[in-house]
């Protein structure tokens, strides 16, 4: 239960739903990790709940001065980060057609510029500590598109470019980048509706739950996954597996 001893971590949108339950994934097995989201409130939570361990850091993920002020604040608390988790993001539905170009812009500066920034504000502190790893949470949208969310379609595979382009780059530093690509997750996003059609198109038959992707993150946060990088973790309930077709009874 110790993969991580001694690995320091900063975790983004970390006050809930995923990114909480990879906070507390990667402490559990021995990291310290900065706990950082827009809502300071629910930040803190998660940090107290997981005590020593962590330490809250209110982050907009959007801004380049507060990324420096976050990297810094890890250092001076923990040390340098090992380990980077971008998981801060938002989804608005809206139709294609409809879609402003406010909730747009708005859209891919978290989800997109938010994970360079991230990325770029660690580069430095982990190539002169040897390496480190990055796990970017792109989505199952990063593959395929879905209704009234153009914006955040887009975003999640620009995630995807992203990684591929900081791992081709940053390898020979012996920085790994990685991105998981979540199906429907039981977080607060999910709405009543989509759990139902979940239930119908996965190969499982069921809505994915959080720590089965905070598994994820911690494998490749750790020395197990030591030769993965640039690769996208498609963890999805098997939506992409295939088409099911059935006949309606009665």
């Amino acid at each position: 239960m110790t993969q991580l001893e001694g690995k320091i971590a900063i975790v983004t949108g970390a006050g809930r739903g995923l990114g909480a339950e990879s906070a507390r994934t990667l402490a559990r097995h021995g990291a310290r990790v900065l706990v950082c989201d827009i809502n300071a409130e629910t930040c803190r939570a998660v940090a107290d709940e997981i005590g020593p361990a962590a330490a809250p850091f209110e982050l907009d993920v959007t801004d380049e001065d507060q990324w420096a002020a976050a990297v810094q604040s890890c250092q001076d608390t923990f040390g340098p980060p090992d380990i980077l988790v971008n998981n801060a993001g938002i989804a608005r539905f809206s139709p294609l057609e409809s879609t402003s170009l406010e909730l747009y812009e708005q859209t891919m500066a978290v989800n997109t510029t938010g994970v360079f920034l991230g990325m770029r504000a660690v580069f430095e502190p982990m190539r002169r500590n040897g390496g480190g790893s990055i796990v970017n949470i792109s989505s199952a949208n990063g593959f395929i598109a879905s209704d009234e969310v153009g914006a955040y379609v887009t975003s999640k595979f620009a995630v995807r470019g992203l990684t591929r382009s900081a791992a081709f780059e940053w390898g020979r530093h012996g920085i790994r980048v990685n991105s998981v690509c979540p199906g429907m997750i039981d977080t607060e996003m999910m709405i009543e509706e989509e759990a139902s059609y979940t239930h119908k198109i996965t190969t499982l038959e069921r809505v994915g739950r959080p720590h089965e992707i905070a598994n994820t993150v911690l494998f490749l946060a750790s020395d197990q996954s030591s030769y993965a990088t640039g690769a996208d973790f498609l963890i999805d309930g098997g939506v992409m597996a295939g088409v099911r077709v059935r006949e309606e009874s009665g």
